[in-house]
């Protein structure tokens, strides 16, 4: 095969300009000739009319010569350039071979350089797109996580970054934060994908709400245990726009693509206010309390409910409370209402 079509089978199969591809192939030649032969200047460059290589090595042209392997005549000198004179110097071709050994070390040098500007053009692509969500494909399940398809690139998402329990079959489309973007492979990844943040939920709710989206409606606060549920405290700066019902829409039109994405995720949509007691009381849904007590410097909550609301407040394995104390910034305690008698505190403390 030709220089010229392995050039281009590299242009067509990875999407890089001939030019720099020649230049790359020529820097890894040099290096291949250099390491063979150290002692001597050198210089590859690709020759379009004889499609290949030309290795020449510079010399100092004198009129006698006493090492031939840096010096040529000046009658020998005649043959390459009319000019050539005693105690100039002049390029003439390379002849002598290098080994298989160099071989290699030329390939390993090309197949480096390639990747060096693969990885520039998609850190440059992928950089301004940091903190965004994109649409993949599933490509791969791995020991560590899913290779994840994006707009031709392989990207991945690590097992910490992904939702515990979620199953993605290879082929299914599927969205993803981008977490970071690097600019070099690490472990052969540049790009970190996320799903399992807060952070995915949130520019979730910005993508499916145009009011969220617009900034009429503002997420004042979110906390997600991924897998099991997200609370999403949010604020209208319009009047006119009721923060929950926007969120939801008309019979949950709004939220059910969120949902969907999300999976068995639940989702609680909560009215932020500054009153303390309130937002509390919200944050606990679906539980229904009757009665908040803050610690004079508001950072305990005494809650009091029925006991048949127990269950629902503090939720499996106690990551609803959990949630609902990240969401106020308040250490919650369960107190039993029993007949006016608030005397008797569970033992249930987040």
């Amino acid at each position: 095969m030709k220089l010229s079509e392995v050039i281009e089978a590299l242009v067509e199969e990875r999407g890089l300009e001939e030019d720099i591809l020649s230049d790359i192939v020529c820097e890894g030649m040099l290096a291949a000739y250099e390491k063979r032969y150290p002692n001597l200047v050198l210089r590859v460059s690709f020759d379009k009319k004889k499609d290949s290589l030309s290795i020449e090595v510079e010399k100092d042209v004198v009129s006698v010569v006493e090492d031939d392997e840096f010096e040529i005549s000046v009658r020998k000198a005649k043959a390459f350039s009319d000019t050539a004179a005693a105690g100039t110097k002049l390029w003439i071709p390379f002849t002598l071979p290098i080994g298989r050994i160099e071989i290699l070390k030329a390939k390993q040098i090309i197949a480096q350089k390639i990747r060096q500007i693969e990885a520039l053009a998609i850190y440059k692509s992928f950089k301004d797109r940091e903190g965004t969500i994109l649409q993949g494909v599933v490509h791969k399940m791995e020991r560590g996580g899913t290779t994840i398809k994006i707009q031709d690139h392989l990207a991945f998402l690590p097992k910490s970054l992904s939702v515990p329990g979620e199953r993605l079959p290879v082929g299914h489309p599927i969205r993803v934060l981008i977490k970071e973007v690097l600019e070099q492979p690490r472990s052969e990844n540049q790009l970190i994908l996320d799903r399992s943040s807060a952070a995915f939920v949130e520019k979730l709710f910005s993508l499916e709400i145009p009011e969220v989206f617009e900034r009429l409606v503002e997420i004042k606060k979110i906390v997600r245990i991924p897998g099991y549920k997200t609370k999403i405290a949010v604020i209208s700066h319009d009047s006119n726009i009721d923060p929950v019902g926007t969120c939801v829409g008309v019979g949950g039109v709004r939220i059910k693509p969120i949902l969907k994405e999300l999976g068995t995720e639940k989702v609680d949509i909560i009215a932020w206010t500054d009153n303390l007691e309130v937002l509390i009381k919200g944050s606990l849904k679906p539980a229904e309390i009757n009665r908040v007590e803050l610690s004079d410097d508001n950072t305990v909550a005494k809650i009091f409910l029925d006991d048949d609301q127990r269950s629902l407040a503090i939720g499996k394995m106690g990551q609803n409370i959990t949630l609902a104390s990240e969401l106020s910034g308040v250490h919650i305690e369960l107190v039993q209402s029993d007949n006016g008698d608030l005397d008797e505190k569970l033992s249930e403390e987040f």
